[in-house]
C-alpha cells in the first residue's frame, strides 16, 4: 500500500526589501492540503523565504518525510550546501562575515534534523500550480499597514 506523500511548497514575498513581508506555506497530504501564511511588518524577501520553509516544518506533527519545493535558490542551497561550512566558520560565510539572518537558518537548520527533507527548487511565476498558490499565501500573509 503506497502511503501518502508529504509535499509542501513554500514562498515568500515584500513589498519593497525590505518592508512589509509575507510568508506562504501551500502543504499537502495525499488528499488532505493545509494553507498557511503569516508576516512581519519590517523584513527581507529572503528571510520570508526562511520563514516559510521552518514554518511548513513546524506545522508537521512529528518526524516526517517531506519535499519542500521552493523558488528560493537562497533558501535551497543555503540548507544543502552552504550551511555546513556557515557553522565549521562559526557562523561566517566565506568572507568571513556574519551569516545574515543567522537566528533563521539556524532554527531551520534544526528542524531539517528532525524530519527527513528532500530540498527541491521550482522556477517561480513559471505556472507551478504548488508555487503559485505559495505565492499567493505570501502576499496574503503581508500585513496591510495602516496609514
Amino acid at each position: 500500500m503506497d502511503t501518502p506523500k508529504l509535499i509542501a511548497y513554500t514562498d515568500g514575498a515584500c513589498s519593497g526589501n525590505p518592508g512589509p513581508g509575507g510568508w506562504g506555506v501551500w502543504l499537502r497530504y495525499g488528499e488532505h492540503e493545509k494553507k498557511l501564511c503569516g508576516g512581519e511588518n519590517h523584513t527581507t524577501n529572503q528571510r520570508m523565504e526562511l520563514r516559510a520553509a521552518i514554518e511548513a516544518l513546524k506545522a508537521l506533527k512529528k518526524p516526517s518525510h517531506i519535499t519542500i519545493y521552493s523558488d528560493s535558490k537562497y533558501v535551497i542551497q543555503g540548507i544543502t550546501e552552504w550551511i555546513s561550512g556557515w557553522k565549521k566558520r562559526g557562523w561566517k560565510n566565506s568572507a568571513k562575515k556574519p551569516v545574515v539572518s543567522q537566528d533563521l537558518w539556524e532554527t531551520l537548520d534544526a528542524l531539517n534534523h528532525i524530519h527527513t527533507v528532500d530540498w527541491q527548487w521550482v522556477k517561480g511565476h513559471a505556472g507551478n500550480e504548488g508555487n503559485e498558490k505559495a505565492d499567493e499565501l505570501a502576499r496574503q500573509g503581508i500585513p496591510k499597514l495602516n496609514p
